[in-house]
């Protein structure tokens, strides 16, 4: 019996430069468009706000421009960046702004606020939100809603708004429950701008809904120049405070924000609509899939196509094992009725394999390995087998 293996050059199963591509196309297109969301985020950070509200910094959001113009009018400015000095600073002849309240903790706005209150000077806070302005501001509260334009009408009898005129104030509305406070440049009939005196020392707090006016590449425009230098210029002193998260006095455990406290609002009701989209998406196709039923197929499909579409998915699916035991079964099926097996038996070795040694008059153990051996272990192996199993059946329908 002949059972030698011949290398066939290729089959239609052989994967061709098409196939190749086919296959890893997705993967390409994966990381190119994984690189161009790399480039598109460099390009996007290129642009970050490097030093913003810094009077040192010559950025666009630096602040270095109108500190050089109050240096011009006698105004000295220091930079601080932790709240022990700008509360050892807090003073009659001192302006203390503070940059970005929202930074500060709850224990540091209400250290701040028993240093400044009653000092005598003034405080002004740049754009303080619903987290800080209460602390810093008691009687002040952040509206939720912003303003919609930037540029702003005073419309309040404040001397110093009355001077400047429209400037870019809008951004975050204010409401307050001082009876004496001047309300400024409103928008929506809430001011943007908010001015309340001390209760003793002569001192005030302003409170600005918008950082704008201290842009460098803002401060020609409008009255932003009048404003913020009258604001910042009334006593001889300003100390800039750029709260810093690596100072000491935020260390306090109780005033930490939780994980949920730091998302913002609109985050949480994103993802709460993403779950909810998802929840949908997989009850509309879970609906799409019933039971299966079977039909007749509405072309007559040629018995070599379904036989190469198989063999595709088997090669694709790596799985020699089903290949080989498709092979091997289906030549069982056909050698059985040739030796007088019944198809029935066509499958258990001790009926088939004695009766095709007696018609071959071969090697029993080599048709036992053959037709009921281990699955082939590469694709040359398989192409081996399928030759042999050819071979054999050729060798019975001959005898």
């Amino acid at each position: 019996m002949t059972t030698g293996a011949t290398t066939l050059p290729s089959t239609s199963a052989s994967p061709t430069a098409r196939h190749v591509w086919t296959r890893a196309r997705g993967v390409v297109l994966a990381l190119v468009l994984l690189l161009v969301g790399a480039v598109a985020i460099a390009v996007v950070r290129s642009d970050v706000r490097h030093g913003a509200l810094d009077p040192r910094s010559v950025d666009p959001y630096g602040s270095r421009a109108v500190a050089e113009l109050l240096a011009e009018r006698g105004v000295s400015t220091r930079v601080v960046g932790t709240l022990d000095e700008a509360r050892a600073a807090a003073g009659p002849d001192t302006t203390v702004l503070v940059a970005v309240p929202d930074l500060l903790t709850h224990r540091q706005q209400s250290a701040l606020h028993s240093a400044t209150a009653h000092s005598g000077g003034r405080t002004v806070l740049v754009a303080p939100g619903s987290w800080s302005v209460e602390r810093l501001a008691p009687g002040v509260t952040a509206d939720p809603a912003t303003s919609l334009d930037s540029a702003l009408s005073p419309d309040c009898t404040m001397p110093a708004a009355q001077r400047a005129g429209s400037a870019d104030t809008g951004g975050i509305r204010y409401t307050t429950t001082h009876l004496d406070a001047d309300s400024c440049y409103p928008s929506e009939r809430l001011a943007t701008l908010v001015r309340v005196p001390a209760v003793s020392g002569g001192g005030d707090t302003i409170v600005l809904g918008a950082p704008d006016i201290l842009y460098n590449d803002r401060l020609d425009e409008q009255g932003n120049a009048s404003l913020a230098l009258q604001l910042l210029g009334s006593r001889p002193h300003l100390v800039w405070y750029l709260p810093s998260l690596s100072d000491s006095s935020a260390t306090g455990t109780d005033d930490h924000k939780g994980f949920f406290e730091l998302l913002p609002s609109g985050w949480l009701w994103g993802t709460l609509q993403l779950f909810v989209a998802a929840a949908l998406a997989a009850l509309w196709r879970a609906r799409r899939l019933g039971p299966l039923v079977p039909e007749r197929l509405p072309v007559t499909i040629r018995a070599s196509e379904t036989v190469e579409g198989r063999a595709r998915l088997y090669r694709k699916a790596n799985a020699r094992d089903r290949a080989a035991a498709a092979l091997r079964s289906t030549t069982r099926t056909r050698l059985a009725p040739l030796v007088g097996v019944p198809v029935a038996q066509a499958h258990a070795p001790e009926a088939l394999l004695p009766a095709l040694s007696a018609h071959l008059r071969g090697d029993g153990q080599t048709l036992h390995s053959l037709l009921f051996g281990p699955p082939p272990g590469d694709d040359a192996a398989l192409i081996a087998l399928s030759d042999q199993l050819d071979a054999l059946e050729r060798e019975v329908r001959r005898s």
